[in-house]
């Protein structure tokens, strides 16, 4: 993959991809964005066969990154509760 696709990759998730207020809303969510991902990296000339040969789906790899940050965000929250 291109060094300019990768970049492309890291800045859109890290814009785009953030916790979501429902575990059950994920899949939903990632589906959503990697159409809008699909569309911005044409935008911006950049295949999405380029995308995808390094990361494989990107539906796939966004639903990973939204679960990770509803699990960072869990965890953040049950450790400002004060222990009991």
């Amino acid at each position: 993959m291109s060094e300019h696709a990768i970049e492309f990759l890291q800045g859109w998730i890290g814009e785009k991809v953030h916790c979501q207020p429902s575990l059950d809303r994920i899949e939903e969510q990632a589906e959503t964005l990697a159409r809008e991902c699909a569309a911005k990296a044409a935008e911006a000339g950049i295949p999405l066969e380029d995308i995808q040969e390094e990361v494989g789906d990107i539906q796939e790899l966004i639903a990973s990154k939204l679960e990770e940050a509803a699990e960072a965000d869990q965890d953040e929250k049950n450790s400002d509760k004060p222990a009991e």
